[in-house]
């Protein structure tokens, strides 16, 4: 794998630090805490950047996780989408996955601090990009780590009079280290469940979530989640540490994830549901641009 250049912004308030790699994707590759990491490193920064493998905190765009269908139509364009040209990916099940921007060396810093970064993609600039999304736009993530919170803005500007649909989302992977996960305990707010057919895609029913604090232990996820309120705050803990993700701005749906067997728990701010962009029911980036923004608040 070639050498990728880091960024590491450090909390001047705090010992925390969290580390980005612009050249492969502006994935964020470590949380930590004087050495203690608090981001899922799964099978690594290496086969993220060979097989699009997540890990830490990596963005999904333009779409979160899969759609239904390999075509999709945004006001009368109809748009196909081929496995393995131009980033797109599938899952098991052939399902298109996770968008089209895995590691994608793009991205430019235009500027950067001791505690912040930001990162700019031009996708209107980039024809392997727009056959699969083909609405021009810049694409902005700010980045600031500050009194143990490290926050995540992202806009959205068209740059044509397309509207561009905003369906994106980010993969965040939590682990509370030298704690069993027996021993975590996760907090959602009220929502609604979405119900999913066997590819873990949404059926169109979908169920109250009250929300609750209760032990991981044995329970599994692999849920997504509308009707999630701006604002909303969840939260992991466990041997006195917590881990608060707030969903501030923009991100109206989630999705939670805590494969069995593994010491890990994702909790995803989504700007649409799964399968939005095959469904229509997305909100777009019209003229101006859309700013959403989450943070992770470690303590």
């Amino acid at each position: 794998m070639p050498e990728f250049e880091s960024v590491t912004l450090r909390d001047p308030w705090s010992s925390l630090s969290a580390t980005y790699v612009p050249a492969a994707g502006m994935i964020c590759t470590s949380l930590a805490d004087d050495g203690v990491e608090f981001l899922g490193q799964r099978r690594g920064l290496e086969a993220y950047v060979a097989n699009g493998k997540t890990m830490g905190i990596p963005l999904l765009y333009p779409w979160a996780n899969r759609l239904s269908a390999n075509t999709y139509e945004v006001d009368g364009t109809v748009v196909s989408l081929t496995v393995g040209s131009g980033g797109v990916r599938a899952d098991e099940h052939g399902a298109p996955m996770h968008g089209v921007l895995a590691a994608y060396p793009g991205w430019l810093v235009t500027d950067r601090s001791d505690n912040a970064l930001t990162a700019v993609l031009d996708y209107g600039e980039r024809p392997e990009l727009l056959a699969s999304f083909p609405f021009p736009h810049v694409l902005t993530q700010q980045i600031t780590l500050d009194d143990q919170t490290l926050t995540i803005e992202t806009t959205v500007t068209p740059t044509t009079a397309a509207p561009v649909p905003l369906c994106f989302g980010y993969h965040p992977y939590f682990q509370i280290p030298g704690v069993p996960r027996d021993d975590w305990t996760l907090t959602t707010p009220s929502m609604r469940t979405l119900l999913v057919d066997s590819r873990g895609l949404p059926t169109g029913q979908a169920e109250d979530w009250e929300g609750a604090t209760q032990p991981l232990k044995n329970v599994t996820y692999d849920d997504g989640f509308d009707n999630v309120p701006e604002g909303a705050v969840f939260t992991i803990e466990g041997g006195g540490r917590l881990i608060a993700v707030t969903f501030e701005k923009g991100y109206p749906a989630a999705q939670l994830f805590a494969p069995p067997g593994d010491e890990l728990v994702a909790i995803e701010p989504m700007a649409a549901p799964t399968d939005a962009l095959t469904r229509g029911t997305y909100r777009v980036a019209a003229g101006n641009p859309e700013t959403t923004r989450f943070s992770i608040q470690v303590r």
